[in-house]
């Protein structure tokens, strides 16, 4: 009888302290407090400003060399593509828009934060570079120039018909890559390269049709702030803002309707 009573009063204990485990486990901790966790949604619009912000860096430290641009991108695409979906290219986001993956309301809010992490990444480089070690005389005849940012060549005078066709093109290729790859939901190093792979053929295509006119190919609204080709002019809005959007529009519905069409090679 006493050995019953034993029994039944450790099963008690024991079930009192596995309720004030469960209880003490369910209070709310410094974690669980913040508002990145509560708001999922600006834990993403925080995603896309680090993206861009990296993007819009490696873009001016490797002065838009494609190859250097596709492992930037597959690098952030994998840092923060779980969190937001890494669009990272207000062109991109607007093609989701247009195509009804996202959302109005997620749309607006990615394009505000890819500006603003590419208008900071300028800041945080150009911060920098006003730092550096002056260059003297002796060194100037040497040929050893000031320090300075990489920026985009200025449109040539006539000839940004030119320009606004190979950013319109780029981003068209851009878009049917990023379209294609959001349809990969497993396997992220595949999304990841496959976005990366896009914007290189994308700006090899896009940046050598506007170096024979004498201009630069950017294929992002948000980078181009940070190069310093976006001003408050009808060309730079039109070539380096319109362009890459219709591109990008056009990329994404191009893509779904061909994979609407499409048997997937299986016949």
């Amino acid at each position: 009888m006493v050995t019953k009573k034993a029994v039944s009063s450790a099963r008690k204990s024991t079930a009192k302290t596995t309720s004030v485990q469960a209880v003490s486990s369910n209070k709310p901790t410094w974690l669980s407090r913040s508002p990145l966790v509560r708001a999922p949604f600006i834990g993403a619009l925080v995603a896309e400003l680090i993206g861009t912000f990296l993007l819009a860096g490696a873009f001016i430290a490797g002065q838009g060399q494609p190859i250097i641009v596709l492992f930037a991108i597959a690098g952030i695409v994998l840092l923060v593509g779980a969190l937001s979906g890494a669009h990272l290219n207000p062109a991109v986001t607007i093609g989701a828009w247009a195509t009804r993956k996202i959302t109005s309301l997620r749309a607006v809010g990615y394009v505000v934060a890819q500006f603003l992490g590419a208008g900071l990444a300028f800041a945080v480089l150009n911060a920098f570079v006003q730092g550096a070690a002056p260059v003297n005389a002796e060194a100037q005849t040497l040929g050893q120039a000031a320090a300075a940012l990489f920026q985009a060549n200025p449109l040539p005078v006539g000839k940004e018909w030119y320009v606004f066709f190979a950013e319109l093109l780029g981003a068209l290729i851009f878009g049917f890559a990023v379209a294609s790859a959001f349809r990969e939901k497993t396997d992220r190093l595949a999304t990841a390269f496959t976005i990366g792979l896009g914007i290189f053929v994308a700006l090899l295509f896009a940046a050598s049709a506007s170096a024979y006119v004498g201009g630069s190919s950017v294929i992002n609204p948000a980078v181009a702030l940070s190069l310093g080709a976006l001003k408050w002019e009808l060309w730079p809005l039109a070539v380096y803002v319109l362009a890459p959007v219709i591109g990008g529009v056009v990329g994404f519905i191009l893509h779904d309707t061909l994979q609407a069409q499409s048997d997937g090679g299986r016949n």
